[in-house]
């Protein structure tokens, strides 16, 4: 199994020595019980991380480690938005833990017409919660980036940002248990960036895909199955993973 990796401010090169402490140091200690003389990964979530060894435990909070191998690992090409309907308050996080395990650069909360969940007067709050969901599920699963969470978006905002991304040659998948088209029949290993969107648990509204569509994007249908607003988007990124270079061995 890989070392546990802990988040830091500044990833040190081979032979620097860093102090981890606050809560990232707590979790190494007290929680993972990691001693002198183990293995972890530190990162910065920009894409730089460090093998390290520990060397001292300082406290029940803090810890001293020596990197022996610093990495930067390029962010995965084509780049992936996943713009999100906001879930029910149950579902919310767990659809930002599984986008960002699947490889989600950015992921946009949307308040969709049909969102049962509504942000009104407490959308940085929100924000932030998924923000910390996005950083604890990179951690888990050793991404060396953790995506942006963009603010939060209405209908208009969404066909902007769609328009924008079909302008500059990329591709905007809407996910739809009637869409006309699979991933595989998109232009997706050749596109610099795409754009997943994902509807809330009622479903997208007939006018938010006549007109995504009109701006040329295309309704999807990923499988057989109907998902859950909150697994969708893992699926649809675990498949461009295999349709394009995202997963290629580095």
């Amino acid at each position: 199994m890989s070392p546990p990796l802990f988040w830091v401010d500044e990833v040190p090169r081979a032979g620097s020595e860093i102090t981890i402490k606050g809560s990232e140091g707590r979790h190494a200690v007290t929680v993972t019980r990691l001693a002198v003389g183990e293995e972890l990964t530190v990162g910065d979530g920009r894409g730089s991380t460090a093998q390290c060894e520990i060397v001292a435990v300082t406290g029940k909070d803090a810890l001293i480690v020596r990197a022996h191998e610093y990495t930067y690992r390029e962010p995965p090409r084509p780049r992936v938005t996943v713009v999100q309907a906001l879930p029910k308050s149950e579902r919310s996080e767990l659809a930002v833990d599984l986008a960002t395990e699947a490889g989600a650069d950015e992921i946009v909360p949307w308040q969709a017409a049909r969102c049962v969940a509504r942000w009104t007067g407490k959308a940085e709050k929100g924000r932030d919660k998924w923000r910390v969901a996005a950083s604890a599920a990179a951690k888990q699963s050793r991404r060396p980036w953790v995506p942006e969470i963009g603010p939060l978006a209405s209908t208009t905002d969404v066909r902007s940002r769609c328009a924008e991304t079909i302008a500059r040659g990329g591709v905007v998948a809407v996910l739809h248990e009637h869409g006309a088209v699979g991933l595989r029949e998109l232009a997706v290993a050749d596109a610099p960036e795409v754009v997943v969107v994902v509807g809330p648990e009622g479903g997208l509204d007939d006018s938010e895909i006549s007109d995504l569509t009109a701006l040329g994007a295309s309704p999807v249908l990923l499988g057989p199955e109907v998902l859950r607003t909150s697994t969708a988007a893992a699926v649809a990124l675990g498949a461009l993973g295999v349709l394009t270079d995202r997963w290629a061995t580095r």
